[in-house]
């Protein structure tokens, strides 16, 4: 008899369990040759369409009406914050969540009515889900024989996965022989070989060290460039979102906040909220004065003017600025308010300076280290970096917009 799996996750995902939100069904297991609606197996060219989507848990909505295309090839990392419904997203699509409102479409198909087992979708867990009492070859070949796979053809495959992912020399070890990393090989390999349409990412490098996270960063962004993957990975790391994903859906109160690449969520935030959650912002309250001609001139609490490219409506609002937008200067100057030094945190080639505004209001900063590293408590002047273009928000009536 086969041995039980070591998370309920891993059992769902081979043999298509239905969950609490699913439509009832006779359980089935893996049927030979089930392809993803309308066409054969290839981990290329695959594209994700969600339309609308909903899922509710009695008075909690956690997704509302979510509308996301993935393309083709492309690596989409949902962010977010704890409950902000990126995890929701994906076991919906996944199938271990039945949704209440909306579509699921593969290459334009829709599969809400398939079993997880039958959406040709690959899962990488969190926990790795791997079966504890099977070698690593047999964890691969797990859901091949699932599916009633010829033996010919399984032996060749599990051997090619385990040669890419570098683990064919541990080919007949244990999972519990195995260190985080070379566990978390083993999970992207079984969910690779059954040739899925779209691979999900599910907080794949929470549980590893910080050096293995990268290696594995690089090795999954690797495979998914080598193989023309098409992937979505949840995360709440905003280092990991931007490093390995081609566009990032920010996520916020089961809604998406914005979608774009990673240098257009960073320069370009679409709200206070994505500023804030997307890299580290000095928010600075200022008062448009006018707007005209392309350019904004605002004046900063304590009396700075400040001339900027942009539109906004006249008023109160918040500019917020990155800490490398900002520049310290031993002079004043136009455009230049004073500050008092604070610490300074010498990381690699710069520092992190804090620096204190008249009222209080703390800034953060970065400085070169290539001289001499300003005195805790000096006084300076601060000024926007050439080319800087702070992002401008209406200042908001709560702290919590």
């Amino acid at each position: 008899m086969a041995p039980r799996p070591a998370s309920r996750q891993g059992h769902a995902l081979a043999c298509g369990l239905r969950s609490r939100h699913s439509k009832p069904e006779t359980p089935v297991l893996f049927r030979p040759s089930s392809p993803a609606p309308g066409q054969a197996a290839s981990l290329r060219g695959h594209t994700l369409d969600v339309l609308g989507l909903g899922v509710r848990y009695g008075g909690f909505t956690a997704l509302d009406a979510v509308d996301l295309s993935v393309r083709a090839g492309e690596v989409l990392a949902l962010l977010g914050p704890s409950g902000c419904g990126k995890t929701t997203l994906l076991r919906t699509v996944a199938g271990f969540v039945r949704q209440d409102a909306g579509q699921v479409l593969i290459d334009g198909g829709a599969i809400d009515d398939l079993p997880p087992n039958r959406r040709r979708v690959g899962i990488v867990f969190q926990n790795y889900a791997l079966f504890p009492h099977m070698s690593v070859a047999e964890n691969v070949a797990y859901g091949l024989r699932a599916r009633g796979e010829a033996r010919a053809r399984i032996a060749p495959r599990v051997a090619e996965l385990l040669e890419m992912v570098q683990l064919g020399p541990l080919r007949d070890r244990r999972p519990g022989q195995l260190s985080g990393g070379q566990q978390q090989r083993v999970a992207l390999a079984r969910a690779l070989a059954i040739e899925p349409s779209i691979l999900l990412l599910d907080e794949p490098f929470a549980a590893l060290d910080r050096s293995l996270r990268l290696d594995m960063q690089i090795e999954i962004k690797r495979l998914q460039r080598q193989l023309g993957l098409t992937a979505i990975l949840v995360t709440h790391d905003q280092d990991e979102a931007m490093s390995v994903a081609d566009r990032i859906a920010v996520m916020r109160r089961g809604r998406i906040e914005q979608l774009g690449t990673p240098v257009e969520v960073y320069d370009q935030p679409a709200s206070l909220f994505v500023a804030g959650f997307i890299g580290t912002t000095n928010r600075l309250p200022c008062t448009v004065e006018r707007s005209e001609g392309g350019r904004v001139a605002l004046r900063l609490a304590d009396g700075t003017a400040l001339d900027l490219p942009g539109e906004a409506p006249p008023g109160p609002a918040l500019l917020t600025v990155r800490p490398e937008q900002l520049v310290l200067h031993d002079a004043g100057g136009p455009g230049r308010f004073p500050v008092a030094l604070g610490l300074a945190l010498p990381l690699g080639g710069q520092a992190i300076r804090e620096a204190l505004l008249a009222d209080g209001t703390a800034l953060r900063l970065t400085e070169p280290r290539l001289g001499a590293i300003r005195e805790l408590g000096e006084r300076a002047f601060c000024g926007l970096a050439p080319g800087a273009r702070p992002a401008l928000f209406p200042r908001p009536d709560s702290e919590e917009d």
